[in-house]
């Protein structure tokens, strides 16, 4: 098949790449750091051929490549990638060379062994995505957190220690149930079938009892809502963000939260149905009272790097919600939401590490009047706090609007009386929608106090404007907020067979014996985003910016 060496060629790079930096002396500083970026660059590159490849009317797996890994515990090297995971695959290649680039003056100390840890990250990040094992997808899930222990612990603030061992003993706590699930999984299928595997393909045929489904989707909604964050399990990220470097804050906010979203819609909720049936309006629930809750602590917030932190928590709350709305538009939402917040929130804490680094202070009444010194760089930090803040024809529109149009519509293709069917789900999306609202406050109120007013703090009149390293660091990510915004039609697309997929292949499994419909009654067929052309070539859901 061609193009089946692409994904494990892309795994492979950083890694390499971290290995070769280690073998660099340890005072080359620019040959560390020049280097990291080299093999990122590469990456994002040899990424690319992703869509060379990618067959966008095809719904499942593409670009397989399996090889026995541990035959003794029928684990798989397997890796594959659709429309759900394609461009999370390609906003993790985009965001690592930019972060390091953008950081290049931030750090001075160990720099062999920082840029080692960006690139040991990077291989655990791109490998969760694209895992079709479970045992993989674990191992990745694990690789992720010791280099970002160690971004926090050595390279963060003075409260470094803290944050770092509060986000490990959280991440741990969720990863061990996790683990204790996938065991009983792994024997459950063992005992069925006779065979004992991780691949995700076979276990997700594995009926198990209801009751046994609670409580295995359980736990891996606990490692997925920690890692969202989902209220109340997100005390760990302000702290998090705060203590670590700007690199740690990009990487984390656009990419690592991501992958909770991920985990429900490509682990939890295929293998655990009717779990996941029950559970949702909790979620869903939980997830709304994130948004406001998230929006409300960020616009109280002093520091700009806590108040962009508690965004996050806010924002990701419409990922969850779309997915558990369990409709095309929401599942197309939350993913779209995740690029869109790839993007903006990226750049939010890239922003934020320039004036950091000019000023050294993060405390807002320290700032007033920067447009006036630093006119490039307000113009473009403008664009990123729009995108995030959802306004017409940026990236964060259209996400937030799918997002709330697939919970309005909600229900709509369950009975009544099906767990799946979200409590009011109308009012959910009412409530959902004041997010955007409050988002806008919190995030307008932040670019005032930093660029409006008056130039009265003596220390900001010396300020420097964005230097070229830095124009080539905002330039793509403002880029991609206009193209997201402006023309979703194309991106929708590649999404909409494997959502549909997705979709139909739950619905299916909740049919099965032993599942809620047997005892809820049948349920009507899948909807197609665009009604009527459910015959015809993929279209994206119209409704969106196009």
């Amino acid at each position: 098949m061609q193009g089946q060496f692409i994904l494990p060629l892309i795994l492979g790079l950083p890694l390499l790449g971290a290995i070769l930096v280690m073998c660099t002396p340890r005072a080359e500083a620019s040959l560390h750091k020049g280097m990291g970026l080299g093999v990122t660059i590469i990456t994002f590159l040899v990424s690319l051929l992703v869509l060379r490849y990618f067959n966008p009317r095809e719904a499942g797996m593409q670009l397989v490549f399996d090889v026995e890994w541990i035959p003794g515990l029928g684990a798989h090297f397997k890796t594959g990638i659709d429309g759900i995971s394609i461009f999370l695959v390609l906003l993790t290649t985009l965001i690592v060379p930019l972060t390091l680039l953008g950081t290049q003056k931030s750090i001075e100390k160990h720099s062999r062994e920082f840029i080692a840890a960006i690139l040991v990250l990077e291989t655990g990040m791109l490998g969760a995505f694209v895992a079709l094992d479970v045992f993989l997808f674990y191992v990745c899930w694990e690789v992720m957190l010791i280099p970002m222990y160690l971004l926090i612990g050595i390279w963060g603030g003075q409260r470094r220690l803290y944050a770092s061992i509060k986000f490990v003993i959280y991440t741990m706590v969720g990863s061990l149930l996790m683990l204790v699930a996938i065991f009983y999984l792994y024997v459950q299928a063992g005992n069925v079938t006779g065979v004992y595997t991780t691949e995700l393909d076979k276990l997700s045929q594995v009926a198990l009892p209801q009751s046994a489904q609670f409580w295995c989707f359980a736990a891996f909604a606990l490692a997925f809502a920690i890692k969202v964050p989902l209220f109340p399990l997100h005390t760990w990220l302000p702290d998090a963000h705060v203590e670590a470097p700007t690199a740690g804050s990009v990487i984390l906010a656009s990419v690592l939260l991501k992958f909770g979203i991920y985990g429900f819609l490509r682990f939890a909720m295929p293998l655990f149905p009717h779990g996941a049936a029950i559970w949702a309006p909790v979620i869903a629930i939980l997830a709304v009272v994130g948004i406001i809750y998230g929006a409300f602590v960020a616009f109280a917030q002093d520091d700009v790097k806590k108040l962009v932190a508690y965004s996050s928590v806010s924002h990701m709350g419409f990922c969850a919600l779309g997915i558990f709305a369990l409709t095309a538009y929401g599942i197309s939402g939350s993913i779209y939401a995740m690029l869109s917040h790839g993007l903006t929130t990226g750049g939010l804490f890239l922003g934020i590490g320039f004036l950091y680094e000019r000023r050294h202070t993060r405390r807002l009444a320290e700032y007033g009047g920067i447009w006036k010194q630093m006119p490039i760089f307000a113009g473009l930090y403008l664009i990123i706090v729009m995108g995030s803040a959802g306004l017409p024809a940026l990236s964060g529109f259209v996400g937030e609007f799918l997002t709330i149009m697939g919970t309005f519509n909600a229900g709509d293709t369950f009975p009544a009386n099906f767990p799946n069917y979200l409590p009011y789900p109308r009012l959910l999306g009412a409530l959902a929608a004041t997010g955007v609202i409050f988002g806008a406050i919190y995030l307008l109120y932040m670019f005032q106090k930093v660029f409006f007013g008056k130039l009265d703090k003596s220390r900001n009149g010396h300020l420097k404007d964005l230097s070229g390293r830095e124009l080539a660091v905002f330039i793509p990510l403002c880029l991609g907020i206009f193209l997201l915004g402006v023309f979703p039609r194309p991106f929708l697309r590649v999404m909409e067979p494997s959502v549909q997929k997705f979709m139909s292949d739950y619905r299916i499994r909740v049919q099965e014996p032993d599942g809620p419909a047997h005892k809820y009654g049948a349920m009507t067929p899948v909807e197609p985003m665009n009604p009527g052309a459910a015959d015809a070539a993929p279209a994206a859901p119209t409704g969106g910016a196009q």
